[in-house]
């Protein structure tokens, strides 16, 4: 399938421990304007699992307007991706774990994409993303 213009994108959600994908999006839509279809979710010790399971698929179903979802979690392994993964045969959807904010930026750039297409760039974009600064600019002062 070929999208088009008039293609619906990839809805976006953020699934993560407590407050941190809140405050990502936040961030994402500071440098970027508020996008619609892109939603987060926080999971914390007090939420029942079936709740939130039912929250996340609440969430896929309004965030979904035909292109799919791709969920973004913070960690492998941790509540919010497990949670997540439960529902990947439920729909067109993907989940990609170790969200940043260079990832994020990417999906919200690239929302043509169908899910496993867009988390292939969300997760080169977050790899690219992680760098020590202190090697780079050593590397820069060698160089000169």
């Amino acid at each position: 399938m070929v999208k088009t213009e008039s293609s619906p994108q990839t809805g976006v959600l953020v699934v993560t421990h407590a407050d941190y994908g809140k405050a990502l999006l936040d961030a994402a839509w500071f440098i970027m304007g508020k996008q619609p279809s892109v939603a987060s979710i926080g999971v914390d010790a007090t939420s029942e699992v079936e709740a939130t399971v039912a929250a996340i698929r609440q969430r896929l179903k309004e965030l979904d307007t035909g292109g799919g979802v791709l969920i973004l979690t913070d960690m492998f392994g941790g509540t919010p991706t497990n949670l997540s993964l439960s529902l990947l045969s439920t729909g067109t959807l993907e989940v990609i774990t170790g969200v940043n904010l260079p990832m994020l930026l990417k999906v919200l750039q690239n929302r043509d994409k169908r899910p496993q297409e867009l988390a292939t760039l969300a997760k080169n974009a977050g790899m690219q993303g992680i760098v020590v600064a202190g090697e780079v600019l050593r590397k820069k002062i060698a160089a000169s």
